[in-house]
């Protein structure tokens, strides 16, 4: 008779799981490839765990509802999972039903939110991309501080389709979950509030500590920056800058 030992199949499992992320690694660079690139290998395999991690703490361990919660890891930001942007995919998650069906009716509505929202070949977040970048270089008017005119106004504004979907109740919750973070960041116009706002309208509600976009918790947590208006501009910059690069690098951009 062969016996394995626990530390065999350990071994086994952890082999397993290393041929796997090497999978998500490959899957990842092909279902976001400009991401993947600009985050570099580090981080986006460190991206890869925490999904893989945090979808365990529902359930999910096949390999297509891990690879499919990766996937809306890109889609809708790392923190996803308790967006108020996204109230279906957390009544998903904890649903009673198996994992397996879980992951369907989470495909499901994700094919239902790119229709509606992002359009054929993601035309309509593109478009809302061009309308952000000109709105933060082109202010509304002298005596307002362009962003942050109202708020709500302003992400219906730059994506009608998405603000459409998800309905003013939870636009007022992103607004005021993004007025809080502003406000532990000490920022004190509301300019600078509106632009936390933005972020997470369009990078999701957990951007702020998203390994995906590690120049916003980086710019809002360099210490080297003590004054909060000039760390508010700083990431105000970096945003534009990294507006650029994704509309340069799509074959969408003009």
């Amino acid at each position: 008779m062969i016996l394995i030992r626990k530390d065999q199949l350990e071994a086994f499992r952890q082999t397993a799981l290393h041929r796997f992320e090497e999978e998500l690694v490959a899957h990842s660079r092909d279902f976001a490839p400009e991401l993947s690139k600009i985050i570099g290998e580090e981080r986006l395999r460190s991206a890869i765990r925490a999904a893989m991690t945090r979808a365990n703490r529902y359930g999910f361990t096949n390999r297509g509802p891990l690879r499919l919660f990766v996937e809306m890891m890109f889609l809708f930001g790392s923190a996803f999972d308790t967006d108020p942007q996204y109230p279906w995919a957390a009544r998903i998650l904890l649903a009673s039903s198996d994992q397996m069906q879980r992951a369907e009716r989470l495909y499901e509505q994700v094919l239902d939110y790119q229709e509606k929202v992002s359009g054929a070949e993601a035309v309509n977040t593109f478009e809302a991309l061009r309308r952000l970048s000109f709105l933060a270089r082109h202010p509304l008017t002298d005596t307002i501080d362009g962003l942050e005119a109202d708020p709500l106004q302003q992400m219906r504004e730059v994506f009608p389709q998405k603000a459409a979907y998800l309905g003013n109740e939870a636009l007022r919750a992103l607004v005021q979950e993004g007025c809080a973070v502003a406000r532990q960041a000490h920022f004190s116009t509301a300019r600078a509030s509106t632009l936390i706002v933005a972020l997470m309208y369009a990078f999701g509600h957990g951007c702020v500590n998203d390994p995906l976009y590690p120049w916003i918790a980086n710019t809002l947590q360099d210490e080297r920056i003590l004054d909060p208006a000039a760390r508010a501009a700083r990431l105000e910059r970096k945003a534009l800058t990294w507006l650029d690069q994704v509309l340069a690098n799509s074959s969408r951009a003009p």
